[in-house]
C-alpha cells in the first residue's frame, strides 16, 4: 500500500506565494513520476506541473511563476508558487506515478488541498 500525502495549502492575497509539498510513502520501489494537479469548482482536474527524472513540464497558466522540484531521497515533491491569482484558486492534489516491490505500476493520488487567492 502507498500513501500520499499533501500540505502547505491556505489563503493568500493576489501576488503572493505558497509551497505545497507531497510525500508519497510505503512499498515503494521506485517513483516513476510525480506531479500537481488541480480543480477549481465546476472545471476538471488538470495538470499544474509534472516532474520526472530532470525533465519537467508545466501548465502554460503557470509557467515563469510555479517550480516543481523533487527530493528523491524523501520521495517527496513540493511546488513553489508565486505571484498567485485569484484564477489559480483550486484544490490541489498530488499524485504519484510508482512501481512497487513487485514491479507493478500504480497510480496513487493525495487528498487534496486547498489554495484560496484573495483578489
Amino acid at each position: 500500500q502507498v500513501q500520499v500525502v499533501e500540505s502547505g495549502g491556505g489563503l493568500v492575497q493576489a501576488g503572493g506565494s505558497l509551497r505545497l509539498s507531497c510525500t508519497a510513502s510505503g512499498r515503494i520501489f521506485s517513483v516513476i513520476d510525480m506531479g500537481w494537479y488541480r480543480q477549481a469548482p465546476g472545471k476538471q482536474r488538470e495538470l499544474v506541473a509534472i516532474i520526472s527524472g530532470g525533465s519537467r513540464n508545466y501548465a502554460d497558466s503557470v509557467k515563469g511563476r510555479f517550480t516543481i522540484s523533487r527530493d528523491n531521497v524523501k520521495n517527496t515533491v513540493y511546488l513553489q508558487m508565486n505571484s498567485l491569482k485569484p484564477e489559480d484558486t483550486a484544490v490541489y492534489y498530488c499524485n504519484s506515478h510508482v512501481l512497487v516491490y513487485d514491479l507493478k505500476e500504480f497510480s496513487y493520488w493525495g487528498q487534496g488541498t486547498q489554495v484560496t487567492v484573495s483578489s
